[in-house]
């Protein structure tokens, strides 16, 4: 997407801030992904009606948009969650606020199948206790953004490419991946 005034349009943050970003809205719209709508094979890894937007004038990237209730918000959230998606907030024409919410995944969306296009990181990087690690490489599943390889037997970790998501906190058996503030 263009970006105005040198800010990307889209900013990645864990689905802990995205639930934050949520919660005040008593109703939200959701359309179906542009990018899952696109790939004649369908998406393998969620259902299409995942572009949420907070008012009704945005313009939808997909069909189907919709108004949905805090429940269905609340379910919606939970499924992106479950499915592993990333929160790739997109900000306002201004970029001072936050018009609503992509959960992008692996499988079709063209953020990650694109290295061209352009997203800010967002506001938490990984820290990780290579000490306390089983090097099992279970986190490196997780992460989209290839932050994390699997070397020798050994987990590395270039915190240059760390977007911010937070998807390798979770799977970690030993919890030794934390996010904290960039």
């Amino acid at each position: 997407m263009a970006e105005t005034s040198g800010i990307p349009i889209h900013y990645v943050c864990t689905m802990g801030e995205a639930k934050e970003l949520c919660r005040s809205y008593a109703e939200a719209w959701v359309s179906n992904c542009g990018c899952r709508e696109g790939n004649p094979a369908g998406c393998r890894q969620s259902r299409s009606d995942v572009c949420l937007m907070f008012s009704a004038d945005q313009n939808a990237s997909g069909s189907g948009k919709r108004r949905i209730g805090r429940d269905e918000l609340d379910e919606l959230l939970r499924e992106a969650e479950k499915t592993k998606l990333v929160a790739r907030p997109f900000r306002t024409e201004d970029r001072k606020g936050t018009d609503g919410v992509c959960f992008c995944c692996s499988d079709c969306c063209g953020y990650f199948l694109n290295p061209e296009e352009v997203c800010d990181k967002g506001r938490h990087i990984e820290t990780t206790d290579l000490d306390t690690c089983l090097h099992c490489g279970i986190c490196v599943e997780a992460c989209h953004f290839g932050a994390r390889s699997m070397q020798q037997a050994k987990l590395a970790v270039d915190r240059t490419k760390c977007y911010g998501c937070g998807r390798c906190v979770a799977p970690c058996p030993q919890e030794c991946i934390a996010m904290e503030k960039r």
